[in-house]
Formats: structure tokens, sequence, C-alpha cells
């Protein structure tokens, strides 16, 4: 192509290539690292700012785009084209008071995009014309959008109907934080300092940022992370205010043994180790994802044997949490963290393209796989010894409806306090509350009803900005 890294064209070419593959079934981050792993190597640092901005721009508002696309060309334009399309009305549709271009800058540097490449050049009329028709009508069209659920909202309808069947009271403001950009947030390594002397730390660099829970510090803005004091070092990890929840209520103690059953990227894991002198086996699937936990604990100075700490051990085991005797040296555990695989919908703020990839059968399928890992850990517990299931999801179903069903089947379980459900919240937007209800196979079962209402976790500090999780906690007799 015949266009400047540094363009707003070039960007837009890379970003529409990093959409058709989410389309096509890749997750976004992936996507931008191929796009990215195909350009020369000095384009790459040129333009990938701008290209994730626009990439991630365009999953938050896809569903607009599409429809404002359907609205204006009558027979569909080859994909390139058509992702092009959908980033620039990802720009365009943006408040112009906040917006990152100025319109006419937009309409030129995509049909300059569309240009550049021999094999849709015959595009370009088509792309102007649209998009300064757009231009021209502008507020009417985006009034005619709200009509239309997933134009309005930029979440597949099954979503839409999925969070207000289980969340009639706040399903407007969980898909409306979806649609947010998450706060940097920070862990504070709690065996190097404190979260109030973190902030601290940060004010004499003239960086804002406030406490929002006991190892928590939300920054004003966020950084890159070798731009955060301390980060390289190990005192401080990102990590959202709501997964921080996790270590935080196991309740380790020195000298117990403890597995984080689905472990990658090692977030948990390593706030373990920050709270304790424990024996932690940190379990993953994927090698290499059980690679990243192996970086993490190196940057936080944790190994599997450190004789300055003898209690003190972090061993990193690649395997499948749902079979056990591939791996488990038959010695129980005191803590089981089990953050099992689910649907995500509770982050999709940081990882918009999840809502586009997922199916509403997978929920299904994914529950299934969630109790057949919590059936295999759970002979894994010693007796007085906790399990903490957890899932980043907003769906009764990956949620309350599997404790209810946890704590049904296993006779020996007694299910304590915990947090329960956490919605997401933003902006100070309210996060769960006593007015909630199920859905799906429990939306008529009113004991899972109750227990949905009775485990919303309180509102917490508004100022908290927390991705959606949950979180049911269970001791062995």
């Amino acid at each position: 192509m015949h266009l400047a890294p540094e363009s707003l064209g070039f960007a837009l070419d890379l970003a529409a290539h990093a959409v058709g593959s989410v389309r096509a079934g890749a997750a976004l981050p992936a996507a931008l690292a191929s796009t990215f792993a195909a350009l020369p190597g000095e384009f790459a640092p040129v333009a990938r700012g701008a290209v994730q901005d626009i990439a991630y721009r365009t999953m938050r508002r896809l569903g607009t785009a599409d429809w404002l696309i359907r609205q204006r060309v009558s027979k569909a334009p080859p994909p390139h084209v058509q992702n092009l399309l959908a980033c620039a009305f990802a720009l365009l549709v943006e408040d112009e008071a906040s917006a990152a271009y100025t319109p006419f800058t937009v309409v030129d540097q995509a049909v300059r995009a569309v240009g550049a490449r021999r094999e849709i050049a015959f595009a370009k009329g088509l792309v102007n014309a649209v998009l300064r028709g757009f231009l021209r009508e502008r507020d009417t069209a985006l009034a005619a959008a709200q009509a239309d659920e997933t134009a309005h909202w930029n979440y597949p309808r099954w979503w839409i109907d999925a969070v207000r069947a289980a969340w009639p009271a706040q399903w407007q403001a969980i898909l409306a934080a979806g649609n947010t950009q998450g706060p940097l947030t920070l862990r504070v390594n709690a065996r190097r300092s404190s979260a109030a002397d973190y902030v601290q730390r940060l004010a004499a660099e003239n960086i804002a940022a406030s406490q929002i829970g006991e190892h928590a510090v939300r920054l004003a803005a966020a950084l890159p992370v070798d731009r955060i004091p301390g980060f390289t070092a190990g005192d401080v990890s990102v990590q959202d205010a709501g997964a921080q929840v996790a270590a935080q209520i196991l309740g380790v103690r020195d000298g117990m043994r403890v597995l984080d059953a689905c472990a990658a990227p090692g977030g948990k894991s390593g706030h373990l180790l920050e709270l304790a002198d424990i024996d932690l086996v940190a379990l993953e699937s994927d090698a290499a994802r059980a690679a990243r936990i192996g970086e993490n604990f190196a940057r936080l100075g944790f190994a599997e044997d450190d004789s300055v700490h003898p209690l003190r051990r972090a061993k990193i085991v690649v395997g499948d949490a749902g079979n056990p005797a591939a791996w488990h040296d038959g010695e129980q555990f005191d803590r089981i963290l089990a953050d099992v695989p689910c649907s995500a919908s509770g982050i999709v703020r940081r990882h918009p393209d999840i809502r586009w990839l997922r199916r509403e059968s997978d929920i299904a399928a994914l529950a299934a796989e969630q109790r057949r890992i919590a059936d295999a850990l759970w002979p894994l517990v010693k007796p007085g010894g906790e399990l903490l299931y957890v899932t980043c999801s907003i769906f009764p179903e990956e949620g309350e409806a599997q404790a209810r069903w946890f704590e049904s089947t296993h006779a020996d379980a007694v299910r304590l306090d915990a947090p329960g459900q956490l919605l997401p919240t933003a902006d100070g937007a309210p996060a769960g509350g006593p007015a909630c209800g199920a859905a799906h196979e429990a939306r008529h079962d009113a004991d899972v009803q109750a227990a949905v209402a009775a485990n919303a976790g309180p509102v917490p500090d508004r100022t908290a900005d927390h991705d959606g999780f949950f979180y049911a906690r269970f001791q062995k007799r």
C-alpha cells in the first residue's frame, strides 16, 4: 500500500483486517498480533497505538456500524470494504467533542485506504458516497438506529435478551457499562507496600491515582506498563478490582497447600503468593498460557523453591483441571481456587470482541464444562478445606445456578459467605443489589431466583469501577 504508516488511512486498513479476523472467529488480541506480525518491522511501532484504538472502538460500535452500512449499501460490498466502512463509522458516530479525528479526516483517509489496494480500489466512490451521505444526515440516521436494539446497544440480540431476563432492574446499566473502556487498576504487592503508600509514591511522580480497595489502586489515566512506577520490579500488577476479590476471600495463611486450578495468566496466583507463604500449585491446561504464569512469577520474584521462605513454593503444572488423575500427586489442598472457563460476559468492556464471538449455545456447553471441573476438583479438598468457585460472567447459568447445583449434589459441601454476583460497574453505575432475577433454566425456579437475589453482592464503593464476577465459596465437612 502507498500509505504512510503514521496516517489514519494506514491504521484504518490494518484495523479493518483485524475486524475481519474477529468476524472469522479470532479473538481481537490474536487478530491484532497477526496483523502486526505481517508488517515490516519498522511499521508496527508507528501504527500500533492507532490501529488498536480503532479496532477496539469498532468492536464496541459494531452493531451501530453494521446497521448504518445496511441502510446505505444495497448490495454487500467486499469483506474488506465492509470492515473499512465499519471502522470509519465507529469513529464517525462518536460525539464530535470527544472524537479522535475530525469527520473530514475520517472520510478522506477511509477513501484513501480503499484506493491504496488495487483489488478494492473500484469501491472508492462507494465509500466516499456512503460516509458523506451519513454525515449529511448524521442526527437523523443515529436517531433511527436507536430503534434497533442491536444497533442501539451494540450486542447480539440474544445477549441483550439474556441480560434483560437475568437482571430486569439493571440490564441497561450492565450493557452500558460493557461499552465503556475499563480503567487501569493496579494491585499493590502487599509484600512490598500498602495501597495508601503506593498512591503517595505515584503522587510524588505527578501520577494521579486513588485507592479503591485493600490492595487496589486506580490510575486516573492509563499508562503503558513500562511507565508505571515499580511494575517491572514487581511492586504492582495490573488487575481489575473485581478480580482482586478472589485472593482476599480465599483466606490463605502461611503453610497452606493451595491449588489455582485454571491459573493463566497468573494474576490471582500472584496475589495469593503476595498474601501468605503458601505451597501453591498453579495449574493450566494450555502450555503456552502456562508460560505466561512463569513470566508473572519471575517479575514478582516467586520461585518454585525459596530458601529464604521455606513455606513458600510456586509450582506451575500443565494439566486439565477436570482430569486430576493425569497430574495430581495425591496430596489434598487446604484451598482450591476454581476460576473456571466461562463466557467472559463480565469483562466485555476490556474485551469487546467477546460479545461478537460468543454464541447463545456456548452458555450451556460452558456450564457443562464448569460442572465437570468443579466435580473433579472437590475430592482434592481436605476436610475442613475450602473451594472458591469463580467466573467472570454475569449470566446466572454460570453463577448462582451452578452454586445451587454444587451444593445440592455434594452432601459434604457447606456454602459459606461470599460476594455472589458482582455486576460490572462504570462511572458510578450501581452494581448488584436485592432486586435481581434468574435467567433461562433458572428463570422458573423460585429457589434459584431467591438465591440470586440473596447472593447478588451489596453495592460496593461506587468509585470501585470493576468488571463482573461471580463468587461462591464451599467448605468440606
